[in-house]
């Protein structure tokens, strides 16, 4: 309806609600009339909401972040099986999530059943998945480590219809990531400055998704500091006559594109030379180290 529309940060309605009665009362009358009056004072932010492209990106980056919530449930849900059932599997694989170790794991036999299958049998059904890398001396090994398994062995049916749901919803939530993935591509293609952000040594298309998702269109800024005071990097300082405090960053802002950032910083330090350089120079100036 072309109706122009606002935000007022709730911290500044909180901090300004006793100038005028010198009152710490709250209640929903008095908060109207102190967002009335902000917004009268031109205190207010006008959102930037993404639109097209950006947009899709957000709600990408927000599904593709809920994806891994489920992913790191059901990790913890397969390692409670194994802690249960067979807690000498982790001792022959480093990880349960490496092919041939989910291929030991569909099929759906507890340590005291493995140990029946012949070498030849668990072979021949391995290489459908995997043609080399793994072979005997690891089957002969996790035969072993079964044999000793001092896993439970009641209520063995229920116990492989669980696994059988937790690895069905691993396959599930794998696909999922592998299908939104390529829809991230996709948008990534046609967004600009994305190539030109790649080619810097330590950052990749995660990073630069995340990125566009929290800021959205780089044409919507004037400057570079707009970007970090949205992230919350913006500097302050506690200072009272003689007394200087530390600076801190305010914290105010997008903290998911902070987290971002920082992430996408320790990997530039330790793998970008140019970063690493500039690192060690702040770090270890003799002036405001």
């Amino acid at each position: 309806n072309n109706i122009k529309f606002v935000s007022v940060n709730p911290l500044h309605v909180k901090r300004s609600k006793e100038l005028d009665d010198n009152s710490p009362t709250k209640n929903d009358v008095k908060d109207a009339k102190v967002i009335a009056q902000l917004v009268k004072d031109g205190r207010y932010a006008e959102p930037t909401i993404p639109q097209g492209i950006y947009a899709e990106l957000r709600v990408a980056k927000k599904l593709r972040d809920l994806l891994n919530v489920d992913l790191q449930v059901v990790q913890g849900q397969v390692h409670n099986w194994l802690d249960r059932y067979f807690p000498e599997f982790l001792t022959v694989f480093k990880s349960w999530e490496g092919k041939a170790a989910i291929h030991f794991l569909k099929l759906e036999a507890l340590p005291y059943e493995l140990v029946k299958y012949t070498d030849e049998e668990l072979l021949l059904s391995l290489r459908q998945v995997v043609k080399r890398s793994i072979g005997l001396k690891k089957i002969r090994a996790l035969k072993e480590a079964a044999n000793r398994s001092i896993g439970i062995r009641q209520g063995a049916a229920m116990a492989k219809l669980e696994l059988r749901a937790l690895l069905e919803k691993y396959d599930f939530i794998q696909m999922k990531f592998e299908e939104l993935d390529y829809q991230l591509d996709q948008l990534l293609d046609h967004i600009p400055g994305v190539t030109q952000m790649l080619e810097v040594s330590g950052i990749g298309r995660d990073t630069v998704a995340g990125f566009f998702a929290e800021v959205g269109d780089l044409r919507g800024y004037q400057h570079p500091r707009q970007i970090v005071k949205l992230a919350g990097l913006s500097l302050k300082e506690n200072t009272s006559g003689k007394h200087k405090g530390q600076t801190k960053i305010t914290k105010r802002g997008r903290k998911k594109l902070r987290a971002l950032l920082f992430r996408a910083a320790m990997i530039l330090v330790a793998k970008n030379k140019a970063f690493k350089a500039l690192h060690i120079y702040y770090t270890t100036r003799a002036q405001n180290p």
